[in-house]
């Protein structure tokens, strides 16, 4: 009974171990992922979404908007897509808020898609890559707060999209340290989910048609 336990004890050790590990490395990669900005030519860029005050961005929402827009006057895309569906209590989306904000700064509607689907990044992110598949584009810069571009990158990569990385310099989140460091840490926990459905949406693909 006592060397059960004793196995029973190391094995849960082991297990923290790793899991601390685990977490250290997908912390070290949130922070030198959100320091990165890979903006380039693309075919689209992609904001995600956030919340909005009955129709007016929020202050984080906001200054992705704004980051977008930056993007597109430097001709760095021909469109802008706003992604976030519509919370409980809400009357419209984030993607139709972000939308019509980008449209009252000038870009021209032709230029704006709203994609309402999904209240998650994953969700936001299955249908940007559905919309480049029907529009048969090859490439998009996503753009968001710092701290959401290591998980983008994965939901990129489990979805098939290029993309690249550009986050936005103005969030307020980014302004007040202990807060970010906060947004930081969540992250470390969110991304290994990330990573294990990037892979095994990899595996599925490589497996043969029955």
């Amino acid at each position: 009974m006592l060397k059960t336990v004793r196995r029973l004890l190391r094995f849960l050790a082991g297990l923290a171990l790793l899991a601390g590990l685990l977490f250290v490395s997908a912390f070290v990669v949130v922070l030198l992922t959100a320091q990165v900005d890979e903006r380039r030519p693309c075919d689209a860029i992609v904001v995600l979404g956030a919340a909005h005050y009955n129709g007016r961005p929020s202050p984080v929402f906001q200054a992705r908007l704004d980051h977008a827009l930056k993007l597109y006057r430097e001709k760095l895309a021909p469109r802008v897509v706003v992604t976030g569906g519509q919370a409980r209590g809400d009357n419209e989306s984030e993607a139709a808020v972000g939308r019509r904000y980008l449209l009252s700064k000038g870009i021209p509607r032709t230029a704006l898609v709203a994609e309402p689907a999904g209240r998650s990044t994953d969700a936001s992110m299955t249908a940007v890559a559905a919309w480049v598949e029907r529009e048969q584009l090859k490439s998009v810069i996503l753009v968001s707060d710092p701290f959401h571009m290591a998980r983008l990158r994965a939901e990129a990569r489990r979805t098939g999209l290029t993309a690249y990385l550009s986050p936005t310099t103005t969030s307020p989140i980014s302004s007040n340290s202990t807060l970010e460091m906060n947004y930081l840490l969540a992250e470390a926990w969110k991304v290994p989910l990330a990573w294990i459905r990037s892979l095994v949406a990899g595996w599925n693909l490589r497996q043969p048609a029955p």
